[in-house]
């Protein structure tokens, strides 16, 4: 089969964090969250472990409890100092309002989105030291965890890559029954969205991203 690669471009390029344009009044239905998990479980995996699982969350009391978490963790990442600031001239500085005022938003009303997802991968980075097999295992759940995304936004829901739950990472583990020895890597709030379509984002270019054969090689 010869995949459409104007429409793989579109899908890759379109997917974007999804926020303020979340449908906080439609359902979601479970087929489609099911859809989108199977999917993902066909991404690659270290030594092909399959040692993923997704945690989805629709019980209103348990979305209230981790959006309290959500928020906590906000003033706590506020008062941090992080993200640190961006050097006078970078050409993101002028982005980064908008995203923190974005992220603050989706804080407010994180309880609201109908659908959490959090995708999880077997093993507890603080008890691996070498940085290959820590690699090796988050690199077991982030391919699947952005396939997830991708066949949501297929199916026309939105979704956001948002970490700073994971501040209370063993108290949300605790609410969910998440055993001891699983990380959580992600939380996605999960809805259809609003509007029509999305735009490719402004992006720094590629070519001061790239280095060939030796760094600092363009």
């Amino acid at each position: 089969m010869t995949i459409d690669r104007a429409a793989a471009d579109k899908l890759l390029t379109t997917t974007r964090s999804v926020r303020k344009r979340l449908d906080l009044t439609r359902d979601v239905p479970m087929e489609l969250i099911d859809e989108c998990i199977e999917i993902a479980m066909q991404a690659p995996t270290g030594t092909n472990a399959q040692n993923w699982s997704f945690v989805v969350v629709t019980d209103p009391a348990k979305k209230q409890a981790i959006a309290n978490f959500y928020r906590q963790a906000g003033e706590t990442m506020a008062g941090s100092g992080y993200p640190p600031p961006l050097p006078d001239g970078d050409p993101r500085e002028h982005v980064m309002p908008k995203v923190m005022e974005s992220a603050s938003y989706l804080g407010g009303v994180l309880e609201q989105v109908p659908v959490f997802v959090i995708p999880c991968v077997q093993g507890r980075m603080e008890s691996v030291p070498m940085i290959v097999a820590q690699a090796s295992t988050y690199g077991s759940i982030l391919p699947a965890a952005w396939s997830f995304m991708l066949a949501a936004r297929a199916r026309g829901l939105g979704t956001a890559w948002t970490t700073i739950h994971l501040f209370h990472h063993d108290e949300v583990s605790e609410l969910l029954g998440i055993p001891q020895d699983w990380t959580q890597t992600a939380l996605f709030p999960v809805a259809y969205y609003t509007g029509d379509d999305f735009q490719p984002a402004h992006r720094l270019p590629a070519e001061t991203m790239i280095h060939r054969d030796t760094w600092g090689t363009h």
